[in-house]
This record gives C-alpha cells, structure tokens and sequence, in this order.
C-alpha cells in the first residue's frame, strides 16, 4: 500500500518488521475507541485529534487497544492538531512493534482511501477463474457424470439437434454472465429480447435456474455435455 504513488511521502515511525502484513481496508478515525470497531487487518487514517486530549497513559492505551484490536497500522497526518505524535503513542508503538506512519504535509483522506481500496479489491495479478475440473473428476471417476447430465439437463437433451444446441448455448451464456441479458445477447449475436423469449422457454423446461446451487449443477451438466459431444465428433 505503501508504494501506492497516492502515498509519497509517508514516513514510516515504527513496526517496519510487520510492514508485510495484508490490510482488510482503511478506515478515517477521529475517535479514541475506535479500537471497538476492528474486525481485522484495518489501516487507521486520523488527522490526530482524539489524541491531543489523552494524557501519556491513555496515549498509550490507545495504541494497545489498536494492535490488540487487530488494525495493522495508524497513519497521522501531522498537520492541524499534532506536529509530532504524542512521546507515549510512539513509545508504545514500537513496544508492540505496531506500524505508526505519519505525513508531515496535508494529504487528502480520500485519495489515499480511494487507492488503497482499489488496490486492496484487485484480483491479484496470478489470479485465475476457479476451475469445475475436480468436481468433473470426481463424476466421472464415481461413473455419475452421464447420470447427473440428464438429471439436470434431460428436457434440453431430448430436443432435436437445432433448439438442442440453441437452447444449451443461451444456458451456458446467461450461466456464464450471471444472467446478465445484455452481455448474454453480444456473446451470442442476438438481441436481447430473443434471449429472453429462450429464458421462458429454458424455465419452462428446466425449472428453478435462479438458486446458486441448481446453477452450479446445470454448470456442470453443460460441462459434461460439452465433453461427450467432443469426443463424439472426435469418434
């Protein structure tokens, strides 16, 4: 986060040791107990005024209450209220060996949330699409595969060739587009309007198609499908 260009000139104080720890979101704190509104892995953004009234042992309370809490960093800007941060906070910081980082310039709070949450939301950089190919292992190793198909697609299997493969296309574009008609309807080439008429007709045959749970079995099954007409092309 730290080498996000929003946070040039960040000087960190202390817990350089425990810089690599993963941040969950940063959040602007104005308040002394804000330790009671951690989950875990939190970043506090504070302009230092809830600290201006604490006397050194409720500085230093206040800092045990952030690492206990489970925040992984405080970041003051030393600007309006603080010109340096109060001797007890720091002392305790580097107790608890607890990230303290401090801007000596005004910086905006909302720039700095703005690029910590987009990076913090970025899929990272390795990431792939999750992968069906254990469950369809685990089918076809139990002999079940051909089984679950038609369970879950029998009524589109049974209908000639044509509205066979029509109708199995427009499934796997809405599946694969969380039913989103518009992006549904470019993936086919169709307007959208005719991949709502085969909406109707695919409920019409299939039933429930809006639980996660029937939508990953009807997942699978067109994987299946998909699977049994390549190796009958191959054949």
């Amino acid at each position: 986060m730290l080498t996000l260009p929003a946070f040039a000139g960040a000087e960190v104080l202390s817990g350089q040791s425990r810089l690599a720890q993963p941040v969950t979101w940063v959040h602007v704190s104005e308040i002394a107990d804000a330790a009671r509104f951690l989950s875990g892995g939190e970043v506090l953004l504070s302009t230092g005024s809830p600290l201006t009234s604490l006397n050194d042992v409720e500085a230093e309370a206040y800092l045990r209450s952030l690492a206990e809490g489970g925040a992984h960093g405080l970041i003051l800007e030393l600007v309006r209220d603080l010109r340096d941060p109060p001797p007890a906070l720091l002392g305790a910081a580097r107790l608890y060996d607890f990230p303290l980082i401090v801007f000596r310039k005004e910086v905006s709070f909302a720039a700095l949330t703005r690029a910590a949450h987009a990076r913090i939301l970025r899929p990272p950089a390795d990431a792939s699409e999750p992968s069906l190919a254990p469950l369809l292992d685990a089918l076809n190793e139990t002999g079940r595969s051909l089984g679950f198909m038609q369970a879950h697609l029998g009524a589109l299997l049974a209908l000639p060739p044509r509205p066979r493969a029509t109708l199995l296309s427009t499934l796997g574009a809405l599946l694969d587009h969380n039913f989103n008609m518009a992006q549904s309807a470019r993936q086919l080439g169709v307007r959208r309007q005719t991949i709502y008429y085969r909406l109707e007709q695919l409920r019409a045959m299939l039933g429930d198609l809006d639980s996660p749970r029937r939508q990953l079995g009807l997942q699978l099954a067109l994987e299946i499908a998909r699977g049994e007409a390549s190796a009958g092309g191959e054949g």
